[in-house]
């Protein structure tokens, strides 16, 4: 139990750090975005929503790391959280409305939440 634990704190406390990192420059980013990936964001209540949500979720993920056992109810949420991303990236890239970039996020989600997924498994109560 005590590696289910480790593996727990480490996948959800490196997934947050993560996050954190990738997401708060992006509230600083809406002009080169525009610049990067024309046209220009015209729903800045959308962009700023997400990243909001965004770093909002990698906060929880911080939870889950501090106390696994504790949080493994919330665990399945975390992999839903990242699977919502992945898959309706992966359509729209079949569709040609999404670049190769991020396609990448998108497969890393689904990296994060096969790795919740398992956090979830291992971190399973035994019987005694």
């Amino acid at each position: 139990m005590m590696a289910a634990h480790r593996f727990a704190r480490v996948v959800h406390a490196s997934a947050g750090i993560y996050g954190l990192l990738v997401m708060l420059p992006q509230y600083w980013m809406e002009n080169r975005i525009a610049l990067d990936s024309p046209p220009a964001i015209t729903h800045p209540e959308y962009f700023y929503g997400f990243i909001g949500v965004v770093i909002a979720w990698q906060l929880v993920l911080l939870l889950i790391a501090r106390g696994p056992a504790r949080y493994r109810a919330v665990m399945p949420i975390a992999v839903v959280e990242k699977i919502v991303f992945f898959a309706p990236v992966v359509l729209l890239y079949s569709q040609q409305r999404v670049t190769n970039a991020v396609l990448g996020f998108g497969i890393l989600d689904f990296i994060w939440a096969s790795l919740f997924a398992a956090s979830f498994i291992l971190m399973r109560p035994r019987r005694a």
